[in-house]
């Protein structure tokens, strides 16, 4: 520690992080250290591991949550020191991941903050209605539009009502095929002689 209090280094001789050295490391990172996470807590991370000679230091280690420090071992992505003392990580391919700013943090009471800095909260009686003018859903295509297609290179449908059905060898004027609108349940929209 320096004259001020202030921690420079503290180390040991496994690769085992002993408590004092966990305290230190979480005081000083407040959270898992990957650009846009801030999980408050983790495990310490060996900048250098230590198979390859690093040591269990407070300047080699970094804390990183459990998905992050799986990421980095397991995934290929990468953190290094910079000269400068700040982290930088990388995806697989070798490209940087931007530094992302902490989130602010939320008042102990959201609502007084939120008076002091807007003051009264506009609600009316309108504030919760939907926008939506009550037509039916088509639960088809919204299902179509919501999950995620298990061909890449399919495009989700549009929605029954546009959809049209081939029937070739009828006489149209439009080379040989008629497209009919195809009801729900593939009723024929023809009615019955």
């Amino acid at each position: 520690m320096t004259r001020a209090g202030r921690l420079v280094e503290v180390g040991a001789r496994n690769r085992t992080i002993p408590p004092a050295l966990r305290r230190a490391l979480q005081h000083r990172d407040r959270g898992c250290r990957f650009p846009g996470c801030g999980v408050p807590f983790g495990q310490g991370h060996h900048l250098r591991h230590w198979p390859r000679g690093g040591s269990t230091t407070l300047s080699n280690l970094a804390l990183l949550c459990r998905r992050h420090h799986r990421a980095v071992h397991e995934e290929g992505y990468q953190v290094a020191r910079g000269v400068d003392g700040a982290l930088r990580f990388t995806r697989p391919d070798g490209r940087p991941i931007p530094e992302v700013p902490r989130a602010p943090s939320v008042p102990s009471d959201p609502s007084a903050a939120l008076r002091a800095h807007d003051g009264v909260p506009r609600i009316t009686a309108r504030t919760a209605a939907p926008a939506w003018g009550g037509e039916r859903l088509d639960v088809g295509w919204a299902l179509d539009v919501l999950r995620p297609p298990a061909n890449p290179l399919e495009v989700p449908s549009v929605p029954n009502s546009a959809v049209g059905a081939e029937r070739p060898g009828q006489d149209s004027g439009h080379d040989d095929i008629v497209f009919d609108l195809v009801l729900e349940n593939d009723q024929d929209p023809t009615p019955a002689a």
